[in-house]
C-alpha cells in the first residue's frame, strides 16, 4: 500500500492578514466613500439652504424683467450695442 501526500500550493507562506490591514484596499476603497459622503453633503446642503429668487427691480421700485423674458424683441436702441457684439460672437464676425 502506498501513501501518497499532496502539498497545498503556498501552505508555507505566511498569511497575509485580514484585509483592512493592507493600505492598498484603504485606498480602492476610500475614494468611492470620500465622493459618497461628500454627495450626500451636499444634497443636505442644497435641500435644505435653498438659492433665494432674485428680483431686479428698477429705480422706481418696479420689477424688471429681460427683454426675452418680458415678450419684447430686442429692438430697442439701448439693446443694440449688446445685440450686435452677441450677433457678432455667435457668426464669428461675418458679415450678413
Amino acid at each position: 500500500m502506498t501513501t501518497t501526500f499532496t502539498r497545498r500550493a503556498g501552505a508555507d507562506l505566511p498569511s497575509s492578514g485580514p484585509w483592512w490591514r493592507h493600505p492598498m484596499m484603504w485606498l480602492v476603497l476610500g475614494g468611492p466613500a470620500i465622493v459618497v459622503v461628500a454627495s450626500m453633503a451636499t444634497l443636505t446642503l442644497a435641500v435644505t439652504h435653498p438659492d433665494p429668487v432674485v428680483e431686479h427691480r428698477g429705480s422706481d421700485g418696479s420689477v424688471r424683467q429681460a427683454a426675452e423674458e418680458a415678450g419684447e424683441e430686442a429692438g430697442t436702441a439701448a439693446h443694440q450695442p449688446a445685440m450686435k457684439a452677441r450677433n457678432h460672437a455667435a457668426t464669428g464676425g461675418q458679415a450678413r
